[in-house]
């Protein structure tokens, strides 16, 4: 292994020993690649089609967004997690949501580093970081660095893609 591979592994190995995620560590994931997920889950989309239903289809496979305002999660605050409505990986703490009056769910962390992959999105004429489950790859929604501190993150997700167990 050369010295630059060695030290972007070094730096990514660093990275997923660190207890909160910055927007660094979120650009590293995206530009040098992902924690390795504990599983995956590979099906093909007729199979996705068929146990999503319609509107989590289009969120988690099309990558689509849902209206902000008018989805599940937006205004609710319970205990629980939320889990990837495709594959059951747990993706964020029901304490890590907050108010961001985006309209649609807002949290500040991942329940873990390699719960989430992270892929730089232009879509819509707009330099973005999309957010998707790390196991079955579903959209989740996008990233920003423009949360609460300590670490400064608004994950801003579509409710059509959690469960809140």
């Amino acid at each position: 292994m050369g010295g630059h591979q060695a030290r972007q592994r070094y730096a990514l190995v660093q990275l997923l020993n660190s207890p909160l995620l910055y927007w660094r560590d979120v650009l590293t994931f995206a530009r040098y690649g992902n924690p390795e997920p504990s599983r995956r889950l590979v099906l093909p989309e007729a199979e996705w089609a068929a146990r999503l239903g319609p509107a989590r289809f289009r969120v988690l496979r099309e990558a689509r967004t849902e209206p902000a305002y008018r989805n599940e999660y937006c205004r609710a605050y319970a205990p629980g997690c939320y889990v990837c409505a495709g594959c059951g990986q747990v993706l964020f703490a029901a304490e890590a949501k907050y108010h961001a009056i985006s309209g649609w769910p807002s949290f500040t962390q991942p329940a873990a580093r390699a719960a989430l992959s992270f892929h730089f999105d232009d879509s819509h004429h707009m330099q973005r970081v999309e957010v998707r489950c790390n196991v079955c790859a579903g959209h989740l929604g996008h990233v920003s660095a423009d949360g609460p501190a300590p670490a400064g993150l608004r994950f801003c997700i579509n409710s059509a893609s959690l469960v809140l167990e």
